[in-house]
């Protein structure tokens, strides 16, 4: 988007041009990049682990990530959001997506997420799934109020491709087809994953 200097009060309506400078100043700001990992949290290895190393992006860290409860996850990521002071951009992987679609649908605060990358979401109501990790079903399926791109595999365990798509659809997310890839972690071996990186600066260029 380009910005262009205005040149006088009727240029821009009534607003004082104090007012009309915090706005465009807010529009040059660099996003908030947030990082959710799933269950267990991301190790070393997992490309989200490089990018908190590489960009400086900012994991939410969960008080429990072995026995994640739904609505502790949830108030934690909405203390972040809310602590942010640029807009947010949301990079979840896993359970985080998940967590990601259960917050927006329950928030009165996602006018502060510019957009989301969401990173092999897993199917949780699979029933193996649903008894492992307790407490995550219903799964939100509103369409999500902010951008967002969906990246899945075409041979996650966890979820499978056609799920990947029906997600996709009900949130109103672009898909990403990611080829064969498992669940695109760390056991992936994607390292910092570039093509990841480029995914996130082209969604922040829409």
């Amino acid at each position: 988007m380009t910005l262009r200097a205005y040149q006088n009060k009727n240029e821009i309506g009534l607003q004082p041009l104090s007012i009309k400078r915090k706005q465009l100043l807010k529009m040059k700001q660099s996003p908030h990049v947030l990082l959710l990992p799933g269950w267990q949290g991301s190790g070393a290895d997992h490309w989200q682990s490089h990018w908190e190393r590489r960009y400086g992006f900012v994991r939410v860290q969960q008080h429990d990530w072995q026995r994640p409860l739904r609505g502790d996850w949830t108030a934690r990521l909405e203390e972040c959001v809310l602590d942010a002071s640029a807009p947010v951009v949301l990079v979840a992987h896993s359970l985080g997506c998940i967590l990601t679609t259960w917050w927006a649908a329950h928030s009165r605060h996602t006018a502060r997420v510019q957009a989301a990358l969401l990173v092999a979401p897993p199917d949780m109501e699979q029933p193996e799934l649903a008894a492992q990790l307790p407490g995550w079903v219903p799964m939100a399926r509103n369409p999500l109020p902010f951008t967002t791109w969906l990246v899945a595999s075409r041979d996650d365990p966890y979820c499978s491709f056609a799920r990947a798509q029906a997600l996709a659809a009900d949130w109103g997310a672009r898909l990403i087809d990611h080829g064969a890839c498992g669940h695109i972690n760390a056991e992936s071996g994607l390292g910092a994953w570039p093509a990841g990186k480029a995914l996130l600066d082209s969604l922040l260029a829409v």
